[in-house]
């Protein structure tokens, strides 16, 4: 029965549909199972990179997620620009706050040449300002015996420290490069921020209620840090015509010294 099904002729049947031959299909299967998602568009050219390319391969995804940095003014509104100045860990951060205790060192910017950071610069000013703030009243009490807190002390500590700390370096950076002298602003900045940190532990010897002890203490700890600064300067420039601003330099170290014994601690 089954044998005479089959011989009987369906050619002239309209809608009849021929035989798939198997060979055909698994070879297609074959072929679309082994067929790669092309990523699309695809580039124009013929160099590496460029063209279809599968989805499958690493260097494509690396390029296609990777981020662009930002080259042109849109990079300074980006947080992202700066983040490279804070990848810093404590280990490094400890290294430079005890480098910049030694005023004859003379290496800070050796050590921080490949990788100048601004977190201390914003953690040690930052510090500094709230640390005046409070130990000023403090120390005007024990002078004075007689408590009132001074809210001017923080406007004033935030004022100092922050425009003495931006400003400065700022201005020997555009001080250098007109000079002909290469120079770096974070550089400038890093190196006069970590020369602020040897003010705070002062702070706290300035709590002694002696007025000639206190101005000892100032004048101490500000020779170090202006040593500290017009040292490493005049290694970082490395030109004798500049020695005017190295001196300088020494000079405005001192003379916030005596800025924060006299406003804070008198």
């Amino acid at each position: 029965m089954e044998e005479s099904y089959t011989s009987l002729p369906t050619s002239h049947l309209l809608g009849s549909v021929p035989a798939v031959i198997t060979e055909e299909k698994n070879s297609t299967n074959h072929e679309v199972s082994e067929a790669n998602m092309q990523i699309f568009p695809p580039n124009n050219g013929g160099d590496r990179g460029r063209g279809y390319q599968t989805l499958g391969s690493p260097t494509v995804i690396a390029e296609t997620f990777e981020q662009q940095p930002a080259n042109n003014w849109r990079g300074v509104f980006s947080v992202s620009s700066y983040s490279v100045y804070f990848n810093v860990d404590t280990d490094i951060v400890l290294n430079r706050l005890i480098s910049s205790m030694n005023p004859v060192g003379g290496d800070f910017f050796s050590k921080i040449d490949a990788n100048p950071d601004l977190y201390g610069h914003i953690w040690i000013s930052t510090t500094l300002v709230f640390i005046l703030a409070s130990l000023g009243n403090l120390a005007t009490y024990l002078m004075r015996t007689s408590w009132s807190f001074d809210v001017s002390y923080v406007n004033m500590a935030a004022c100092s420290i922050y425009g003495y700390a931006i400003v400065v370096p700022l201005a020997y950076y555009f001080l250098l490069q007109y000079l002909g002298s290469s120079a770096s602003l974070v550089r400038l900045w890093c190196m006069w921020g970590y020369s602020l940190s040897i003010f705070i532990p002062a702070s706290f010897l300035l709590l002694i209620p002696v007025g000639l002890l206190r101005w000892i203490i100032i004048l101490l700890v500000g020779t170090a840090s202006a040593s500290f600064v017009s040292l490493n300067l005049k290694a970082y420039v490395d030109n004798n015509d500049l020695s005017m601003l190295v001196i300088a330099a020494f000079l405005l170290q001192m003379a916030l010294a005596i800025f924060i014994k006299v406003w804070f601690f008198s």
